[in-house]
């Protein structure tokens, strides 16, 4: 997968498959456009995941997860464009016919079905629809993906997000909720403990579920181990000014300072607490590790 951000001057050669949109968790809606554009690949097309940079708000997924989760999809390009005043105030039909046919040669463009784009959003797929002979290509508009009842979307994964429900934003997602990031050195309370833990302080724009402890998968070079994992602030060792994800893995001593690992939540266990003393922590551990075992028997 080439990756591209920063710049406008972005120019690919051969003729592509366009998906556009924020992408922000690629959830299981995003999967189904970004499908389409693989399955062009057949007909000799390149796959392009084209997102605007979204800023500093809060986000599923943090740059560095989105381009992970787009990597495992085997995309050609994704183009990661900067939302600036000379691609946010193009008409609707300068951003085909600059950026869409002339920078990305697109032949095939695949959207969701309230597509928007151009200055004020005034394009959507009715406009792209109207051009695509003007332009030389053909628009593919899908249809929401849905669980149950609903449309699958970004709003909808927060909001189970929000109250803890690692099951269906796993569900909403198609893979496991991650937080992907360096482990820092902690205050080594868990090693005390007879539990060392590694430690990762994800960054601000991250969207994490409720404080507390969750059974956790962790994946190291590739293999993913068993654990479990507490969001929050410590308040039982002096509570810290900023949220942590801090992970025990069953059965594993390897030392983790530096290494770049991937913390997968799967299910709420408890919230955070604040406990008497160090030795009623440990207690509390023991039978969090116990559900978790269990979680993975």
């Amino acid at each position: 997968m080439e990756y591209i951000q920063g710049t406008t001057e972005f120019l690919i050669q051969e003729n592509t498959a366009v998906t556009l949109g924020k992408f922000d968790g690629v959830h299981r809606g995003h999967q189904k456009l970004i499908h389409q554009v693989l399955d062009a690949k057949k007909n000799g097309l390149k796959s392009v995941v084209f997102t605007m940079n979204p800023g500093k708000k809060m986000l599923l997924l943090t740059e560095e997860e989105q381009r992970e989760v787009l990597s495992r999809q085997k995309i050609d390009y994704v183009i990661r464009c900067p939302f600036i005043p000379q691609i946010s105030h193009m008409s609707p039909e300068e951003f085909i016919e600059r950026i869409l046919v002339g920078q990305l040669h697109a032949k095939q463009i695949v959207v969701g079905t309230d597509f928007h784009f151009g200055y004020q959003r005034q394009g959507d797929c009715a406009l792209l629809q109207r051009l695509q002979e003007r332009y030389g290509y053909r628009v593919i508009v899908m249809e929401k993906e849905q669980q149950g009842d609903r449309d699958i979307s970004s709003s909808y994964t927060r909001e189970a997000l929000d109250v803890g429900n690692m099951e269906l934003v796993n569900g909403l997602l198609g893979y496991p909720f991650p937080v992907m990031g360096e482990v820092r050195h902690g205050r080594r309370i868990g090693r005390t403990l007879g539990m060392p833990t590694t430690n990762l302080i994800p960054p601000e724009e991250k969207l994490l579920p409720p404080n507390g402890v969750y059974v956790s998968g962790t994946v190291i070079g590739g293999k993913t181990y068993p654990g479990i994992t507490n969001i929050g602030y410590k308040p039982t060792v002096g509570e810290t000014a900023f949220r942590g994800v801090e992970t025990y893995l069953f059965d594993f001593d390897q030392d983790l300072y530096g290494k770049k690992i991937e913390v997968q939540l799967y299910q709420y266990v408890r919230p955070e607490k604040k406990f008497h003393s160090l030795e009623e922590l440990k207690e509390r551990m023991k039978v969090d590790i116990s559900l978790g075992k269990e979680y993975f028997s």
